[in-house]
């Protein structure tokens, strides 16, 4: 699709007006039926095809100039509706493109924003700062610009939707899983902080995410405890300096040999993030005895940090912090009790400081007190999944731009017993309840301006909840758990 010379001079204006960031280039990786997805994701309640792209766009970097950095858009593949935004902000990448816009063809973590798609979702991923196209060194747990980047990439949106016909409302979703997580109650937080005049969150599900760098994760190293993934350390380490810049001087500053030469490889490039756990954990093992990643600091430093509150490194962690807030909107917190790389206390932490400080709807899910970092995936996503179907709206696009569908208020939702429905016009209409394989449930004429709906003989799981009157339809996506 080409531009108009009017449209054109209108984007020209606009980033003229705003040169700190706009859209550089978009690139169609592929395409999905529903039936593909359906499969993929061995999930029935998918309703879309998905095209999804990587586009490119520019953001700053860690000193104020212009970055370009990529992402992946994912995008229903019916253009006739108005679809909610949703971020989902990646785990650690274990090289310079493992990232969404380069894996997601791949199953890699990027194919969580076809899922996404597919339910009905336009879909954003961003890379981050240093990874992807991005130049220089990836700004690890870095809580700024894991949400600048972000923002960023939804303000890209808005030309990316006016060049291919993609329609979305000013429903916003946000979440991300591990780091992602971190990512994830970053962007949240700095939109109700400093963006609430631009995005509105509509709800957050924050997954698996080390949210106390400067308490439970430091306590985790502190502690010399074997931990099986060493590389955090260094990574986080080399990716203060970088946006510091007072840490150390040279890497045996902080590092010891041989682990020293090792993350020197990894600093430069060489090698990638896999590698260098693979390798330290190799070399912990011949000369500690077991995978201790407190031992690859000099001992000068550990006394430091450890007696030190105002140490630079401890600085450079508690400003990383992303938990003393209070969201406003929906928040959930999914984590696993056993996870063996994010301590579960990240969440339980995040949870009791937000609530202390007024969060009135926020509640921290322990999803399968069983499973490891990895096994807490599926369960964390499909938590998220139905928590956010119960805010979910999508309309029909209409040549005047209006929905000619409108959201129709469920409360409570998720729903066990009955669902109230309000502001209903006072002409009477009609209710129906869809399962999502399109079997009817409920069907009945109504009246008066509130309704209550007995849902009890419903199996747990999302239906479709619609009023129509006088030729108009509100609808609105029902959890039912019982």
């Amino acid at each position: 699709m080409k531009f108009s010379t009017y449209t054109a001079l209108l984007f020209l204006f606009f980033y003229t007006a705003l040169p700190a960031q706009q859209l550089v280039t978009v690139t169609l990786l592929g395409a999905r039926t529903k039936a593909q997805l359906t499969t993929q994701f061995s999930l029935p309640i998918i309703q879309y095809g998905a095209k999804f792209y990587r586009i490119t766009y520019t953001t700053p970097d860690l000193q104020g100039q212009t970055d370009t950095v990529s992402g992946l858009v994912a995008v229903p593949d019916d253009p006739t509706r108005v679809y909610p935004r949703l971020v989902y902000q990646h785990g650690t990448a274990g090289s310079k493109l493992g990232v969404p816009s380069f894996n997601a063809a791949q199953g890699g973590e990027g194919s969580i924003g076809l899922l996404f798609a597919g339910l009905g979702y336009v879909s954003l991923l961003p890379d981050y700062l240093g990874l992807g196209v991005s130049d220089g060194f990836h700004p690890y747990v870095h809580a700024a610009s894991e949400a600048s980047v972000a923002a960023d990439m939804l303000r890209a949106l808005v030309p990316f939707n006016t060049q291919y016909g993609v329609h979305t409302s000013d429903q916003l979703f946000i979440t991300g899983y591990s780091q992602g997580g971190h990512a994830a109650m970053a962007l949240h937080r700095e939109i109700q902080t400093n963006l609430s005049a631009e995005f509105t969150v509509t709800a957050a599900a924050h997954l698996s995410g080390p949210y106390s760098i400067g308490e439970v994760m430091r306590n985790l190293i502190l502690s010399d405890s074997i931990y099986y993934y060493p590389a955090y350390l260094p990574n986080t380490i080399l990716s203060f300096q970088s946006v510091y810049g007072n840490l150390f001087t040279q890497i045996t500053d902080v590092f010891k040999e041989p682990y020293a030469t090792t993350i020197g490889q990894f600093y430069t490039g060489a090698i990638s993030l896999d590698q260098l756990n693979s390798q330290l954990i190799v070399l912990l093992t011949t000369n500690e005895g077991d995978s201790r990643p407190l031992r690859m600091l000099q001992p000068a430093v550990v006394q430091d940090v450890t007696t030190n509150p105002d140490h630079p490194f401890n600085v450079a962690l508690r400003d990383n912090n992303v938990y003393a807030w209070a969201p406003v909107a929906p928040t959930r917190i999914f984590y696993c009790m056993a996870d063996d790389q994010v301590p579960y206390l990240n969440s339980i932490l995040a949870r009791d400081s937000m609530v202390a400080r007024g969060a009135a709807n926020l509640v921290a899910t322990d999803v399968n007190s069983t499973a490891d970092h990895g096994g807490c995936v599926v369960p964390a996503l499909t938590s998220t999944v139905f928590f956010f179907a119960g805010f979910q709206q999508v309309g029909i696009f209409t040549a005047t731009g209006e929905q000619a569908i409108q959201p129709l208020v469920l409360q409570p939702n998720p729903a066990s017993t009955f669902v109230a429905l309000h502001n209903l016009p006072d002409e009477g209409g009609r209710v129906r309840i869809t399962d999502l394989s399109g079997r009817i449930r409920t069907s009945l004429a109504v009246s008066g301006s509130d309704l209550s709906l007995d849902v009890s003989g419903l199996e747990n799981g999302m239906y479709l909840v619609q009023y129509q009157s006088d030729g108009k339809t509100r609808q609105g996506m029902l959890v039912v758990q019982h």
